[in-house]
């Protein structure tokens, strides 16, 4: 099995393309499970402090969680901003089929996109929470390191998520299946 990482700014379209995936997936026969850390931050961390430790926790965690799911036979997508490259390079270390995409917009679009979004776990107002002091907004306040290599990226200013989908699909179904 694999493990493909959905990572870009908040507000880029990760959670929209990961549900759009899994359901392209489905047409191929596969039923993968879609982490989203925003979901399961609320377990681990139920009063989140985004501070650099508690993202290192967090992020350990959810890779390990992708590992464990893989070596059960269970394909993954997570859904996870993952600001720093070390956070995502774990889970290519402990996964062996793996793919990491870059969901691909800019800081103005995806924060356009977060003031209206309807996330079902997500928190809101995340942009205009970075204006405050000690925010943590990864792109804002704390840096977003996008991937060197990712093995897809795809570019939401200029791809629908379901374009942005099927590009992830075929390279699922190429490399993985």
């Amino acid at each position: 099995m694999f493990a493909v990482w959905l990572t870009g700014l908040p507000g880029s379209g990760k959670t929209t393309i990961a549900r759009r995936l899994r359901e392209m997936l489905k047409d191929f026969g596969v039923s993968a499970k879609i982490l989203e850390l925003d979901e399961i931050r609320k377990f681990l961390t139920p009063h989140p402090t985004y501070s650099e430790e508690e993202r290192e926790i967090v992020y350990a965690a959810l890779a390990y969680m992708a590992k464990l799911l893989v070596e059960c036979g269970q394909p993954v997508i997570i859904d996870a901003t993952a600001n720093r490259r070390r956070f995502r390079e774990r889970a290519r270390s402990l996964i062996p089929r793996f793919a990491e995409v870059h969901v691909k917009c800019s800081l103005s679009t995806a924060m356009r996109r977060e003031r209206v979004r309807k996330a079902e776990h997500s928190p809101t107002g995340i942009y205009e929470k970075a204006l405050k002091e000690k925010a943590t907004v990864p792109g804002v306040n704390v840096p977003y390191e996008a991937p060197l290599h990712p093995e897809v990226v795809v570019d939401t200013e200029k791809m629908s998520a379901e374009a942005c989908a099927k590009k992830i699909a075929d390279f699922v179904k190429e490399h993985f299946l």
